[in-house]
């Protein structure tokens, strides 16, 4: 390669180092057998950054993650800061470094192995080939809008507000990462909204049609209120290629995306920013899954959501799509041999241990390379 690829990996609390353990095999065996040589540090955020430093990132770290191609993260929290005040709790580390890097686009995938097809709550006609992508904007609507706060009325009753809002620049940016995305996928973007009750929501389809009429001619666009998407999202989920939707309907619809799949632990994410003069566009990387402390330090956390958030960085941050799909193919056909990890177990099925699981990948990527 011309130069190193930068990463920095911050394996966070609970199973996050764990995890974060098999995606560096996976990062090394590239570097010898595939000749991708990242340039790899590690850091601290979340509670484990409490514990060293008494906050939940430091500057050192954010000025690291501004300065590499890529993050990696692996997950923040656990009960043992959960008394501490909100301003200092774990989660602020992760929420500082989407805001100081404006990662405004959330990808999540929600996609259904063949092997896992019946582990989904859903029929598996259903979900059987399900491969849907939602853009989540990330960094404005009603979670980031002022005014916003609780306030006491003068008849003593209490008031909670909270602002839903958007600007053109906020809406287009996202929505072109979708049509983007679709480009390289299936060519059609679902816009979800609520044009029909909510002013934000008229000047989102009105922006989002705009763009795509301006430079997306070549991508089918469809708009659905975003309640309808929900809906349709468990009617007939394999209708939808990419959705694109705010901040607080993205939360929603990629929550119940994921879960079509029967497995929250094998979901990966991006949250991407703007490409930079250099053409280098910041991103971090995360499995859906949260630091699940119950578990942490007892070999059965699921490493494969992280692996996989490696392979969206292989893709997008790093445009090694062959490499990519060589780290979802290892899963794809370990999973396919019936080996799991507890929390995705079936009748049947092997039970093996996070690091036994990273055995079976690293097999597989062998074997497939030899």
């Amino acid at each position: 390669m011309p130069a190193n690829k930068s990463l920095l990996v911050l394996p966070g609390d609970g199973i996050g180092p764990e995890v974060m353990g098999q995606v560096r095999r996976v990062v090394d065996w590239m570097d010898k057998r595939r000749a991708v040589t990242f340039d790899l540090a590690e850091d601290l955020v979340g509670g484990a950054a409490i514990d060293a430093h008494g906050i939940p990132v430091t500057d050192a770290t954010v000025e690291k993650a501004m300065n590499v191609d890529a993050v990696l993260l692996g997950a923040v929290g656990g009960p043992k800061w959960d008394n501490l005040d909100f301003s200092k709790k774990p989660e602020r580390g992760l929420l500082r470094l989407r805001k100081d890097l404006q990662l405004y686009a959330n990808l999540r995938p929600a996609l259904c192995f063949e092997a896992l097809v019946d582990a989904s709550t859903l029929k598996p006609e259903i979900v059987s080939g399900l491969d849907i992508m939602i853009v989540r904007e990330l960094t404005g609507g009603v979670y980031f809008g002022e005014p916003r706060g609780i306030e006491t009325l003068p008849n003593g009753e209490r008031r909670g507000v909270n602002t839903q809002v958007y600007t053109t620049s906020e809406i287009r940016r996202v929505a072109a990462v979708a049509f983007e995305l679709a480009r390289k996928r299936s060519g059609r973007v679902t816009s979800c909204e609520k044009a029909n009750v909510m002013e934000s929501g008229v000047l989102w389809r009105e922006e989002v049609q705009r763009l795509h009429d301006e430079s997306f001619q070549d991508v089918e666009l469809s708009h659905m209120y975003a309640d309808n998407a929900a809906m349709q999202l468990v009617r007939n989920p394999k209708q939808f290629d990419v959705i694109v939707t705010d901040n607080l309907f993205g939360d929603i619809l990629s929550d119940e995306a994921s879960m079509l799949t029967g497995s929250l632990g094998m979901l990966p994410s991006a949250s991407l920013g703007d490409v930079d003069e250099t053409g280098r566009r910041k991103a971090m990387y995360e499995p859906v899954h949260g630091s699940a402390p119950d578990i942490a330090g007892q070999g059965k956390a699921n490493p494969i959501a992280t692996v996989l958030s490696l392979a969206m960085a292989l893709r997008y941050s790093f445009d090694l799509a062959e490499d990519a799909d060589l780290v979802e193919a290892a899963v794809e056909r370990v999973l396919a041999k019936g080996i799991r990890t507890a929390d995705i177990q079936a009748p049947g099925s092997q039970v093996v241990s996070t690091g036994q699981m990273g055995d079976a990948l690293l097999a597989e990527l062998e074997a497939m390379a030899a």
